[in-house]
């Protein structure tokens, strides 16, 4: 897979209220969350049939919102939640709140492997990998699932371990284990999801070239 020149567009979703589905979705690529917020920034966004007083606050949101909705849908093709799995507290009582998430879909390699396990990481000739993002942990009870029970399914936990061993090589072998991303998660049966894509090598260079020239 190669991606040398290729525009991707940014999509957003925007779900009002606390139990209302926010679903991110790709067809055959994978999620990769470029924004997202939870409050109430303006009294437009998800007003109709509010009363004032539920859209006068327009500085409230809560903090770790982004880092929650990338660790939940990065590397997916669908990804669902509610402003109920994001909150610890309300960060306004009172206001009438939304969430506005921004994502893209890269046309990435998407790779699962089990505890235990290893996964073949590998381009074609003239071509390196880049990780765009890899979670070690659990995300929901179906995968890697084979007599294996799971309670805590929210437990995974983003690494850059991927990235610092395989970014810019052709091939890359990585292990599923403990040992290697440490136990986000005891007891429970776990797997590394991840999203690559193969870029040609003579293109990074000169886009790494581009990048220095314009800076300097």
């Amino acid at each position: 897979l190669q991606i040398c020149c290729i525009l991707v567009y940014p999509e957003r979703v925007t779900s009002c209220g606390e139990h209302t589905v926010h679903r991110l979705s790709c067809d055959v690529t994978v999620i990769s969350v470029v924004s997202s917020f939870y409050g109430r920034a303006d009294r437009v966004t998800c007003s109709a049939g509010r009363p004032a007083a539920q859209l006068a606050n327009t500085g409230c949101s809560l903090p770790g919102t982004l880092e929650i909705v990338k660790t939940r849908c990065n590397g997916k093709r669908v990804c669902e939640l509610n402003a109920n799995t994001l909150r610890a507290s309300d960060p306004c009582n009172g206001t009438y709140k939304y969430m506005d998430t921004t994502f893209i879909c890269l046309p990435a390699i998407h790779v699962i492997t089990c505890e235990h396990s290893a996964t073949h990481l590998h381009c074609g000739p003239g071509q390196i990998i880049a990780i765009h993002n890899a979670v070690y942990g659990r995300r929901d009870q179906t995968t890697c699932s084979y007599k294996h029970h799971h309670q805590n399914v929210y437990c995974s936990r983003p690494t850059n371990k991927v990235a610092e061993s395989c970014n810019g090589k052709n091939s890359c072998t990585i292990y599923a284990s403990n040992s290697v991303f440490g136990d986000p998660c005891r007891r429970v049966y776990k797997y590394l999801e991840l999203a690559y894509t193969c870029e040609c090598k003579s293109c990074v260079t000169k886009l790494h070239q581009s990048v220095y020239e314009s800076v300097h």
